[in-house]
């Protein structure tokens, strides 16, 4: 067996999901998914692929159409330049996107630098490669990563910065001023940057500004359209890098899954298409269940930073209750029959923390702040 992969850990979102699964009528924060449907057209769009009988192996890359349509949406909507025949690569999922970009510029030894807390897919890939996670602690920066944060985690192994914003699980993204700093930090240090972009779709109070604009020669920009058109059960990435790179991340991509679901992929054109602006109503639904969910947390004395983006928290267990993030997490499963994720599942910079998932229903998240104002009036007696 191979010893890395022995020593790897069940994710922790994981492992406390299989703990409370037994639960009955239990409300779940927990989850990283959007509660809405996949819009019609693009349902009807795979539909159609299905009975045209699309449904062989597809150029490694994706089908030029979509690669097309995926330049056109990035160009239009962030301003990014990426050409579809040679520097975009439709993958299985973020996810895998992720994974191949990992496994494409690291080598044993080498250090890559993240935000802590953290997404927890980022790690096992990290080591598989052979190569060093290095935490920078953002609970120190509004759990923002800063270049100044950046620079003090440096070493001289230091090969890549994951940065993902819109964070999971804090929800914070970063100004045009902060990726710009970044960027110019990258840069003098010839560091590879894998950016993270899949909420970008999800961003409240200003546009989503991409480090793919500024640094594009050693960016590897991950997106897609699980979390932005409601189709995470579609497996449809984006691996998007400047074609020198591109070239030897298809070629990880290629021996991995071959190609992308055929019909997921005709589907897909139909989002990046007529399907551009189909984020903007669940964004509007997010904003509001953020909200709402900012001033009950507030009201109940957790801490939190405000998040930009995504639907998360990444809230402090209030001061006056003594445990554990991953014991407080289970009482309150337990005996309020509510679900949120400890933070110590992102890392130890975590601890002290739950992610609160608002990609639920506006009645859920209501009987849900009833129910741990129940359980924190009883622990406060």
């Amino acid at each position: 067996m191979n010893e890395t992969v022995s020593q790897l850990q069940i994710s922790g979102i994981r492992q406390f999901f299989n703990r409370i699964q037994h639960i009955e009528n239990m409300i779940s924060l927990t989850i990283g998914q959007p509660d809405f449907h996949t819009p019609t057209h693009i349902k009807e769009a795979a539909a159609k692929a299905i009975m045209e009988n699309q449904t062989t192996y597809t150029h490694n890359a994706g089908i030029l159409e979509l690669r097309k349509a995926v330049s056109a949406f990035m160009k239009k909507k962030y301003e990014l330049d990426y050409q579809a025949e040679d520097e975009i690569i439709i993958t299985n999922g973020a996810s895998q996107a992720i994974d191949t970009a990992l496994r494409t510029i690291l080598s044993p030894g080498q250090d890559v630098i993240l935000p802590g807390p953290v997404y927890p897919g980022y790690v096992p890939v990290i080591k598989q490669c052979g190569a060093r996670p290095v935490f920078a602690d953002t609970t120190k920066t509004g759990f923002k990563m800063t270049a100044d944060l950046i620079r003090e985690t440096l070493t001289d192994q230091t090969t890549c910065i994951v940065l993902p914003y819109p964070s999971n699980p804090t929800g914070v993204s970063l100004t045009e001023d902060e990726i710009t700093e970044i960027a110019h930090l990258a840069k003098e240090k010839d560091l590879y940057i894998i950016a993270d972009e899949i909420y970008s779709e999800l961003v409240y109070d200003r546009p989503h500004f991409s480090i793919g604009r500024l640094y594009k020669e050693k960016t590897i920009v991950i997106n897609g359209l699980s979390k932005s058109h409601a189709m995470t059960g579609w497996r449809i990435g984006v691996l998007m890098a400047p074609s020198g790179i591109a070239e030897q991340c298809l070629k990880v991509h290629q021996y991995t899954v071959s190609c992308v679901s055929s019909i997921s992929q005709h589907a897909a054109v139909a989002a990046f298409t007529d399907g551009i602006d189909d984020a903007i109503p669940m964004r509007n639904e997010y904003k509001l269940r953020r909200d709402f969910t900012a001033v009950h947390l507030a009201k109940l004395g957790f801490t939190t930073v405000h998040p930009d983006g995504a639907f998360y928290f990444l809230a402090g267990i209030p001061d006056d209750i003594s445990l554990s993030s991953f014991d407080f997490a289970v009482e309150l499963a337990e005996q309020a029959g509510v679900g949120v994720v400890p933070g110590t599942a992102f890392a130890p910079f975590g601890e002290g923390y739950v992610r609160i998932s608002y990609a639920c229903s506006m009645d859920q998240l209501q009987e849900a702040f009833i129910r741990i104002e129940q359980y924190l009036d009883k622990k406060r007696r």
